[in-house]
């Protein structure tokens, strides 16, 4: 036997994973032995394994499955970096999710009961809204769809031969939740189902193509809370006190490389690849998984979903001023498009506007 082999049992204490485990990986394929016994069946492995060995330690806790780990160790160093930065930004985005869902059982949970008449928990009305979409100055077509109700606001920006019908599928598909008020329990849940049920629907109208398809970005009103589901790069912003935020993050190639740090924002929105998507509903049914979050909406707050018709070509301290200074969300929704229209309109402009209501008792 070769004197730099070590026994199963030596090398599990060297890089501090068990026998079993590394039974199973050999198993899998994910981490052979150097040399297993013809007659015994026991198995040997190098020293050179070791660093291999202890990756793998290192991945399983950071919770990443295995058929993840496999992908990651047969990569060069700068790819697997990448790779591990990508799992990880998943992982914060999913605690992230299970936070807000916890922290919302737990003020439902521990809310204070009712007591006689006048006492009844605040409720919000309906959201004032406006939403409208224009064609833009330079595409021969529309391919946004907008919808504005009083519990549901939602935006899509479709692509490819068939994105108008893809888009218009996707938000068609959404709002069956505007009938009634929807559950505070499980309201992302429901979320959730429903943007499988606009991913169907966007399949079914491109006809399977994959070249086509659409991004999503939609608001659901729950009371005193905003649910969001997001795909893509059309976006959600809050203004809020005279501050205008952003709700969501662009799917997109150039987002993912100014997250890893490759690019500044500035050099971002200069970048001609800025409209390649990382994430949207596509034609062919592959699988995307949107974001979706919950936010506590204050009286006062105004909500903007736009089309990156406006948000490529209109910069936030214009879009904030704006916003802030029409009196009401139609106001508000024509100097938007206007302003698109006078950057040169060079895209569809979709926007929707909406005001959260004062607290009645």
């Amino acid at each position: 036997m070769r004197e730099d082999l070590l026994p199963i049992g030596a090398f599990a204490r060297a890089c501090g994973l068990s026998p079993k485990a590394l039974r199973l990986y050999d198993s899998l394929g994910l981490l052979r032995p150097a040399r297993v016994d013809p007659v015994t069946g026991y198995r040997y492995y190098a020293a050179g394994q070791l660093e291999s060995a202890r990756l793998v330690v290192w991945l399983r806790r950071l919770d990443m499955p295995l058929a993840g780990i496999r992908e990651v160790c047969a990569l060069g160093p700068a790819a697997a970096a990448r790779e591990i930065g990508a799992h990880w930004a998943r992982v914060e985005a999913e605690t992230a999710l299970r936070r807000d869902l916890a922290a919302f059982l737990i003020a439902h949970l521990t809310r204070e009961p009712a007591h006689g008449p006048g006492k009844d928990d605040l409720t919000m009305t309906e959201l004032r809204h406006h939403a409208h979409s224009d064609t833009g100055r330079v595409r021969p077509a529309n391919q946004d769809a907008a919808y504005a109700g009083g519990r549901l606001l939602a935006v899509a920006d479709g692509f490819g031969p068939a994105g108008a019908s893809a888009s218009s599928a996707a938000v068609q598909a959404l709002r069956f939740l505007d009938d009634g008020e929807p559950p505070a329990d499980g309201v992302l849940d429901l979320l959730e189902e429903a943007v499988r049920a606009a991913a169907e629907a966007v399949r079914d109208a491109a006809s399977g193509a994959g070249e086509a398809g659409t991004t999503l970005t939609a608001l659901l009103w729950t009371g005193s809370r905003l649910a969001l589901t997001h795909i893509g790069d059309t976006r959600a912003y809050v203004l809020r006190d005279g501050g205008l935020s952003l709700l969501t993050r662009d799917h997109t190639l150039v987002q993912s490389m100014v997250d890893e740090g490759r690019l500044t924002p500035l050099e971002a929105a200069a970048d001609p690849r800025r409209s390649l998507l990382a994430r949207a509903l596509t034609g062919d049914g592959t699988a995307a998984r949107p974001d979706l979050r919950l936010y506590d909406s204050l009286p006062g707050d105004r909500y903007l979903l736009c089309s990156d018709g406006l948000s490529t070509v209109v910069p936030e301290p214009r879009l904030r001023g704006l916003l802030a200074a029409a009196p009401d969300p139609d106001r508000a929704v024509t100097s938007l498009i206007d302003a698109a229209g006078a950057a040169g309109g060079p895209d569809n402009v979709t926007c929707v506007v909406a005001d959260a209501p004062a607290l009645a008792a």
